[in-house]
């Protein structure tokens, strides 16, 4: 997996090769910048920010995705934290950033900035992860 980043000053395009399923949606909304018979295949001088955000914002598997360069102080309350997903040596999922966990019926069970999520399947408080992977030596 690779990962690569293009920057025309104002916005950085952040490429993560392992993700892409080449759906070329980037390629025919903005040839511009994406163009595969190039090198590097990724020019954000060839557009204005604002396109590029949009474009990359179509990418359906988030192999693409934007890194602002300057914000300003009043746009950081604005601007939500990335969301990071963590899968722990034998042990849970760690969530940290802005998200919500909505159960299987669409009902909101907490609004939280990091959470431990089971990935044994033992826990007795699903979704979160209360510990039991120790007693149960998971690995994984």
């Amino acid at each position: 997996m690779s990962i690569r980043e293009y920057s025309n000053g104002e916005v950085t395009i952040v490429w993560n090769s392992g993700l892409c399923i080449h759906s070329e949606k980037c390629v025919t909304g903005l040839p511009s910048v994406f163009n595969i018979n190039a090198s590097p295949w990724i020019d954000p001088t060839n557009a204005n920010s604002d396109e590029i955000v949009e474009q990359v914002s179509k990418c359906p598997s988030g192999a693409l995705m934007i890194k602002k360069e300057h914000v300003a102080d009043d746009e950081s309350e604005q601007i939500p934290k990335n969301t990071e997903v963590c899968i722990t040596k034998n042990g849970p999922i760690l969530l940290t950033g802005d998200f919500k966990i909505i159960d299987s019926e669409g009902n909101l069970i907490d609004t939280k900035s990091k959470a431990f999520l089971c990935r044994c399947g033992s826990s007795a408080n699903k979704p979160f992860c209360d510990g039991t992977h120790k007693q149960n030596e998971f690995i994984g």
